[in-house]
């Protein structure tokens, strides 16, 4: 390293430091932006073919993580996020809307911030800070103490729900009746002109500027749809995709390994993940199916870049406003790839026709259409990795995080372990903040994440030892982290349920199943993690149990006096008409 560059980079060190609550000329803005099921290699900073210029330039002028990890599940990751506190303790341990029926009451699986946890936005609003959210929130709606300005912001337009259209108010599942959008706590309405990358910085942006003469910084959270079902994207972006994906998914993990090992992310010798059992062989697909697949995995590829477009008109805003450099960026996705191809479910593709969802390979991605990339071009997505979303493999939980700007050094691979609750106390720590077990005079619970800090001050590899234990588990799918070594479990359908020990350093695929070898080692962590489940009330999910499953029962059950009544009032109807047709013959017997 030449003698100007070490000067350079120990005067970003020397500038990377927290700063006292209100020296607001040197407490820097802090931007949030969370994407939605984006796999580990989807940006270009990490060996996609996706084009995502914005967000590779902030990579290059800070910090790519490479050995990081989320909950497999959004709502989980969300909670974390917010409060660098497990999802368990912050009362969201499963996805609300497919939890046990028997875990509902449960203090970890409230489905909303439970009352002695406090968000990231409250401490730092507390501390003078400007506080935005605008984007995907699904920490709770049914109440107003479960929305965004009940938890620290002064400005936000919220949708509460695993997902929505990204063009128009609409529901993307048959659970929902609706789109739940608010603008700050009280229901919303969308312009006719939403796509909901370019609102969500629109939106961001015009909250901005409404307080910016303040002089005080600014938090925004950007919770983005992109890339959640449904895959939607303008076709100017999809375009240039068309045709890209057409060997298949095998070719594209292939290209995906390379990618991430010419970055350097991974070592040269790394073992793609296996695929689960049952997906579908490429090569036995007609050429109809194929073209289909590949199109699908076009639009998604589409959305990812028009997404990182829209980034990119944020990030020139804040450099119009003057308010660039002094901005700190967190880039993360809160899980991984979404492997769920909902026509796959009986009744699914009768429902899209009935609400007017197109499937029209010559539109897809547009608005009035529905897309998806399926399991097998999530397992792509999530290469090297096994598994994706909703599963606790390196493809369901070791997701892009990209740390950037106001100081931070342009340390390129990050490779030690860390975890989505070591963002929040990251950001007090920026900020100057005190994060303790109490806040505004009350007692709550101390995060459980640790500051990364002195990661990017490159004064360690981790903020854990190698000593250190972290527990994640989520609807019954388990990870357990000490060192370069991860005890886990996968429940079906593409996992088996059995506990599994493996070295992620050397084997980020998790190829080589060390349990037999490393006996000691695997009780240990087995022990660890029961403590672990213990400790946050971990309820362990029914036997049969499996998430998508359990969406449609839960949907029956919540409307059940719905449904009885609906029920009793068709009887009632038949009856009648009987009864007519009964009196009917009796009046005129001989007609």
């Amino acid at each position: 390293m030449k003698f100007g560059k070490i000067l350079s980079l120990g005067a970003a060190l020397l500038a990377f430091s927290p700063v006292p609550v209100g020296a607001e000329e040197a407490r820097p803005n802090i931007v949030v932006i969370l994407v939605d099921d984006v796999g580990f290699s989807d940006f270009g900073a990490y060996g996609s073919e996706i084009a995502t210029p914005n967000i590779d330039a902030l990579a290059d002028r800070g910090a790519l993580f490479s050995n990081f990890h989320a909950s497999p599940i959004c709502a989980p990751s969300r909670a974390m996020l917010m409060t660098g506190v497990d999802s368990h303790l912050a009362g969201v341990g499963n996805l609300p809307e497919s939890l046990p029926l028997e875990h509902r009451g449960s203090p970890a699986y409230l489905g909303h911030l439970a009352e002695d946890v406090v968000t990231v936005a409250s401490r730092l609003q507390a501390a003078g800070y400007r506080t935005t959210m605008v984007g995907k929130w699904h920490l709770g709606h049914e109440t107003p103490e479960m929305l965004p300005p009940a938890h620290g912001f002064d400005r936000s337009f919220a949708l509460d729900a695993s997902g929505a259209d990204n063009w128009e108010k609409r529901s993307y599942l048959p659970i929902y009746d609706t789109a739940p959008w608010f603008e700050d706590g009280k229901p919303a309405d969308l312009p006719d002109d939403f796509y909901s990358s370019k609102f969500i910085v629109d939106k961001t942006i015009e909250y901005l500027g409404e307080s910016r003469t303040s002089g005080r910084p600014f938090f925004s959270y950007l919770s983005f749809q992109a890339n959640h079902i449904p895959v939607q994207a303008p076709r100017e972006f999809v375009d240039k995709y068309v045709g890209v994906y057409d060997k298949g998914w095998h070719e594209l993990r292939r290209s995906r390994l390379a990618g991430v090992v010419s970055k350097g992310l991974v070592a040269e010798d790394t073992v793609l993940g296996p695929m689960p059992a049952g997906l579908k062989e490429w090569d036995a697909l007609s050429e109809e199916e194929r073209k289909a697949l590949a199109m699908n995995m076009a639009v998604h590829a589409g959305m990812l870049e028009a997404m990182d477009h829209h980034v990119g008109r944020f990030i020139s805003h804040l450099k119009e406003a003057g308010e660039y450099e002094n901005t700190v960026f967190f880039v993360v996705s809160d899980n991984g790839p979404e492997p769920n191809a909902p026509t796959d479910t009986p009744g699914f593709a009768q429902w899209l026709w009935w609400v007017g969802y197109s499937r029209d390979l010559d539109r897809l991605g547009e608005k009035g259409t529905y897309a998806f990339i399926g399991p097998e071009f999530a397992s792509a997505d999530a290469a090297p990795g096994a598994f994706f979303k909703l599963h606790a493999g390196e493809g369901g939980i070791r997701v892009p995080f990209i740390v950037s700007g106001a100081g931070v050094p342009a340390l390129g691979n990050v490779d030690g372990f860390s975890f989505i609750t070591d963002i929040a106390p990251t950001i007090l720590g920026l900020a100057g903040v005190q994060a303790g077990g109490e806040f505004e005079g009350r007692p709550v619970k101390e995060m459980t994440g640790r500051s990364l800090l002195p990661v990017l001050r490159g004064e360690a590899a981790s903020p854990y030892s190698e000593d250190d234990a972290v527990g994640m588990e989520a609807a019954g799918n388990v990870a357990l982290f000490r060192g370069s070594y991860k005890l886990v479990r996968n429940m079906p359908p593409y996992g088996d349920g059995e506990f599994y020990l493996y070295d992620i350093a050397a084997d980020p695929g998790e190829t080589n199943d060390l349990r037999d070898a490393e006996p000691e080692r695997f009780a240990a962590m087995m022990k660890e993690y029961e403590d672990y489940s213990a400790s946050v009330g971990v309820l362990e999910v029914p036997e049969g149990y499996e998430q998508m499953k359990q969406l449609t029962i839960n949907r029956v059950y919540d409307r059940r006096w719905q449904l009885i009544a609906s029920a009793l009032a068709a009887l009632g109807i038949i009856a009648g008409l009987v009864w007519l047709a009964v009196l009917g013959v009796r009046r005129f017997p001989g007609r």
